[in-house]
């Protein structure tokens, strides 16, 4: 079927219509926040859109209004737990019966080099025909000195087989052409967040004590450690300051938590950081909106540096001053929009947690248009379209 013709002149399209069909492989990582834009109408309405949901997903995907399949992959045959994902490791995970999941495809949308789920829709691609559209977050070019043995295969399969790359950032379009992708293949599709929904009224009166917010996983990267460092600074009064009465809540799970506890005691913490796991998407709104600012201390390791973070893009909407690290791809999201620090300077991050406890109510609500769920369909739109009427 002529898919260009068929796009160009159709607005919106009816159910009765037959509608360019698009699967998302994402193993066992889809989760609610990335997949949001695929449910807008600029997607939904022009293409038949499905993720592969595996049995053992590390996220719930239950609010996501769009549609999934189940899949079953060979973790989801081994054990739960360390002993299953050791195991998995000698085989190498894959989907089972992907073939016919993925016949029919017009699209087949992956994820990065150098996943096994990316390997795979790579080597069935010639096969079924459908064009293969890869999401880049990774900021590092790796190439294939600084990947594994069983990875720099899929880096190869993948760089051969991607008919569109979408960079998640310009740092990691960059990134991409080092590792050898065609220019001409790749173009910056960041990804959406839901402004109207992180757009909520702020409290008329700051929360008193002051509230830092600090979300993300419980590892050490996330810089966790260097938030409760420059708390303990701000709340003693260190360097010659008045002390300020603030509190830290940390949102997230992970394997530093015992750690962060022990920690935030030996510091003289314990009353004032709240640990509280994982809250809900649809609850983090209210979070933001009692925050007094919102910290991203992410420090760069060997594999990874910040490739993005939608906290970012939420706090812009919900109008929330954020202190960010100059980690990876967090100056090109945030701009002029946050206010940084040197990763691991806790020093620095204390200077500024004081002008920002001392602001007074918080910023306006930035404008993070650019960042929205419906921006983002459009880009995708966009992109399939392109990448169909190419083929």
């Amino acid at each position: 079927m002529d898919w260009a013709g068929y796009l160009d002149g159709v607005s919106s399209t009816s159910s009765t219509e037959i509608r360019p069909r698009v699967v998302i492989l994402r193993g066992h990582q889809a989760n609610p926040w990335e997949l949001r834009p695929w449910e807008q109408p600029a997607v939904a309405e022009r293409f038949d859109v499905r993720f592969l949901r595996t049995g053992r997903g590390w996220f719930d995907t239950k609010s996501l209004g769009l549609g999934s399949e189940p899949v079953r992959s060979v973790r989801d045959l081994l054990p739960p737990g360390r002993i299953g994902d050791l195991a998995v490791r000698v085989p190498g995970d894959h989907y089972l019966g992907l073939r016919e999941r993925l016949s029919g495809a017009s699209i087949v949308h992956t994820q990065e080099l150098g996943y096994w789920y990316s390997a795979q829709a790579s080597k069935l691609r010639a096969e079924l025909g459908f064009r293969l559209v890869t999401t880049v977050w990774e900021t590092i070019p790796f190439l294939g000195t600084y990947r594994n043995a069983r990875t720099r295969p899929y880096r190869e399969l993948t760089l051969a087989s991607t008919d569109m790359f979408l960079a998640a950032t310009e740092r990691a379009r960059l990134a991409l052409l080092l590792e050898g992708a065609p220019e001409e293949k790749i173009r910056v599709c960041p990804p959406g967040i839901d402004t109207t929904r992180f757009g909520v009224r702020r409290p008329a009166q700051p929360a008193s004590p002051p509230m830092i917010l600090s979300p993300g996983r419980l590892v050490w990267e996330k810089g966790h450690q260097d938030v409760l460092r420059a708390l303990a600074l701000v709340r003693r009064g260190l360097p010659d300051s008045p002390p300020v009465d603030a509190r830290l809540t940390i949102v997230g799970t992970g394997g530093d938590e015992k750690r962060l506890r022990s920690y935030a005691r030996e510091l003289g913490l314990g009353d004032a950081v709240e640990f509280r796991g994982f809250i809900p998407y649809e609850e983090m709104p209210e979070v933001y909106a009692s925050a007094s600012c919102l910290v991203l201390a992410s420090l760069p390791i060997w594999s990874w540096e910040e490739q993005f973070g939608m906290v970012l893009a939420e706090a812009m909407a919900a109008g929330t001053p954020i202190l960010a690290s100059a980690s990876g791809a967090i100056p090109e999201v945030a701009g002029d929009r946050a206010r940084y620090f040197s990763p691991g300077d806790w020093v620095g991050l204390a200077d500024l947690l004081r002008g920002a406890l001392s602001a007074g109510p918080a910023d306006p609500q930035q404008d993070a248009s650019e960042y929205s769920t419906g921006a983002a369909a459009a880009r995708l739109a966009a992109a399939y379209t392109d990448v169909l009427a190419a083929g």
